[in-house]
């Protein structure tokens, strides 16, 4: 069982204790490969460990990012996976405001001007921080 599974969501969003070099990006055992592959698509690279047991699947912010690069690639890739209805949760911490108003102004802008069915999503959940694994 992972972060996501333990809080019930599609995606979690943290920095993993003692690896502070990258962002830690779970899904939900089982996630389907939309999902997994949403999140390539974004720039994120999967990474998984194979067991006697289950696979582990994960994704990570590419290695030599600064951390302010990590963030924006992580809140950008968001907006895509709310809108396909995952849900998502980031650490607080980790949320670059600044990302997600420019992600939330350019899907604004591609929309029509009369697609009221297109109503973007509420920004993520930025939940109290939590101990993180």
């Amino acid at each position: 069982m992972n972060l996501a599974d333990e809080n019930n969501t599609d995606v979690e969003i943290y920095r993993k204790a003692g690896h502070p070099d990258r962002l830690h990006i779970v899904t939900r055992t089982g996630a389907p490969e939309e999902l997994l592959a949403r999140l390539d698509a974004a720039g994120l690279e999967r990474r998984q460990e194979v067991t006697d047991g289950p696979v582990y699947i994960w994704h990570e912010t590419p290695e030599g990012l600064s951390q302010k690069d990590q963030r924006q690639l992580a809140t950008r890739a968001i907006l895509p996976l709310l809108l396909a209805g995952f849900d998502v949760n980031i650490d607080p911490d980790e949320l670059d405001v600044t990302a997600w108003a420019q992600s939330m102004l350019a899907h604004r802008t591609s929309q029509k001007p009369n697609a009221d069915a297109s109503t973007p999503p509420p920004p993520p959940s930025a939940s109290s921080p939590r101990p993180l694994r």
